[in-house]
């Protein structure tokens, strides 16, 4: 069965398309709860309760922030990734995986090398310039492994 105005899509080549999509979906969407969940254990608190219950700014930058770099990862990852899904899945979870350890690397070495904890001050309640230099330091590495992977 073909559809579209000229008769010049076959039905059976959207639906296996679409399940190709949904598969790197899928992918995607994990890879970023991982993200969450790896920024969840760096930091003090719980980061679902610090962003939509205590509305904490600083947390929020920071798992926006993390949610972009792992993005940027994860759209090279399936860009670059092979013509078999299976593949191409597999290297996209690779990928985004070197994604995320690289960023907690960075994470950590960056709390080492400042005063004070980060961690921190990360959740504390008022705004600290440290959330957005992080977020854009993980925005950054996450754009240089991106790049690396395509």
């Amino acid at each position: 069965m073909t559809l579209g105005a000229e008769g010049d899509v076959d039905a059976g080549e959207l639906v296996e398309e679409a399940g190709v999509v949904l598969a790197y979906c899928g992918v995607g969407l994990a890879m970023l709860l991982l993200g969450f969940v790896l920024i969840d254990l760096l930091t003090p608190g719980k980061l679902r309760d610090l962003i939509w219950v205590e509305r904490n700014y600083n947390a929020a930058v920071l798992v926006a922030t993390g949610f972009a770099a792992q993005g940027l990862i994860v759209v090279a990852a399936i860009y670059a990734s092979s013509d078999d899904l299976v593949d191409g899945l597999v290297t996209t979870v690779v990928y985004s995986l070197i994604g995320l350890v690289v960023s907690a690397a960075a994470f950590l070495v960056v709390d080492l090398m400042i005063p004070g904890d980060v961690r921190h001050d990360l959740v504390h309640e008022t705004p600290h310039p440290a959330s957005w230099v992080l977020g854009v330091l993980r925005i950054v590495v996450s754009g240089i492994v991106a790049l690396a992977i395509i």
